[in-house]
């Protein structure tokens, strides 16, 4: 059995490039744990914790970050299975 892999969003709602990949996930139906690091600044330090700077949007799987718009979108094509 595969293991799933434990997913979160750093994003804030203004961004455009965060705003794609929110609407890429809710045209698939994936349902990921979002951390807006605008309204949360402590969500901002924790990024910039876990991959060195607090560009968004920022997936990080199984505590690795994973940045720029289209690359996520290309994770999640190549990646998930709802």
């Amino acid at each position: 059995m595969i293991p799933v892999p434990t997913l979160t969003l750093y994003h804030f709602m203004a961004c455009p490039y965060c705003q794609r990949v929110r609407e890429f996930l809710s045209k698939e139906g994936i349902k990921v744990p979002m951390k807006d690091t605008h309204e949360n600044p402590a969500f901002r330090d924790e990024l910039i914790k876990i991959g060195g700077k607090p560009q968004v949007p920022c997936l990080v799987i199984d505590g690795k970050a994973l940045y720029e718009s289209l690359d996520i979108i290309e994770w999640f094509k190549k990646n998930y299975k709802k």
